[in-house]
């Protein structure tokens, strides 16, 4: 078979959200997969510090935060934070109208209490009801110790925030300033009834299918031996560019919709699944 370049999202679909330990099927799978010469990507959402806890499983490079930090071997292909005026007012913006939102930065990501405390109530009560991203960040919050207090950010560049609020309408100032220059990227809180709406602000100037495009570019190979597989809204660049473009079974109806095919859910060995049915393993 010739080569492949196969590109993972990572929260509800190499892993559960905001878990760091994959499942061992996908470990063994991208493993399998390598020695027979394909090359696999994580295509992530996450920033640096956030996603190199997952290259302990061995890849060929990585896309961070929605594709504005993109990394092939060691050689750095694409490096596009805001700029500060952006991230200052986005800040504002947000804040001012009610809305709590994160700050990520390549190597930290920061938030006030409030964040914290506004995941946690939404999640009372209701285990297993919430969007992939909502619950990557309530398990990064409460379990995982990777998030860092607003208070200790000290103006280093922000690739992606990310924010929770309470109503629609308090994002509609952010809309009116920065729709033409990011993507609301959004979910509403819950699969049912939703009282948040949850999202990341990703940069109009790239997004995942950008980062795979110049990824083949990069080694010379055409974008029909791409395979992309994720699960939520932030994947629907990635899989729209891709050959070939799987949504798990716990994704999201409209990326299902728009992908040319469906595996099991993380927790079901989807991505050896898959693999297998595409002879990559």
């Amino acid at each position: 078979m010739d080569t492949r370049l196969i590109f993972l999202d990572i929260d509800g679909t190499f892993i559960s959200p905001g878990r760091m330990d994959a499942p061992d099927s996908a470990v063994q799978a991208v493993r399998a997969a390598r020695a027979r010469g394909h090359k696999v990507f994580l295509c992530t959402g996450r920033n640096y510090k956030m996603t190199s806890p997952m290259l302990r499983y061995g890849f060929d490079g990585y896309v961070c935060s929605a594709g504005g930090y993109v990394v092939c071997g060691d050689e750095v292909l694409f490096d596009c934070p805001m700029d500060k005026s952006q991230s200052d007012g986005l800040r504002a913006v947000l804040e001012a109208n009610g809305v709590e939102c994160t700050l990520e930065a390549r190597d930290a990501t920061y938030s006030g209490m409030q964040m914290l405390a506004r995941l946690a109530a939404s999640h009372q009560g209701r285990p297993g009801e919430t969007n992939s991203e909502l619950e990557r960040w309530r398990r990064l919050f409460l379990e995982g110790g990777l998030i860092c207090p607003l208070d200790q950010y000290k103006g280093e560049p922000i690739y992606k925030i990310c924010y929770i609020a309470q109503r629609e309408e308090d994002l509609a100032p952010a809309r009116a300033a920065y729709e033409d220059q990011f993507v609301f990227c959004e979910t509403r809180g819950f699969k049912q009834d939703c009282p948040c709406v949850n999202g990341e602000l990703i940069n109009r100037k790239f997004n995942k299918g950008d980062a795979i495009r110049r990824i083949c570019e990069h080694l010379g190979l055409p974008m029909s031996a791409s395979v992309a597989f994720g699960d939520s809204a932030n994947d629907l660049e990635m899989t729209d560019v891709a050959g070939i473009s799987y949504c798990m079974a716990n994704g999201a109806d409209e990326l299902k919709a728009r992908c040319t095919r469906v595996c099991p859910a993380t927790e079901e060995d989807g991505i050896a699944v898959a693999f297998k049915e595409l002879g990559l393993i």
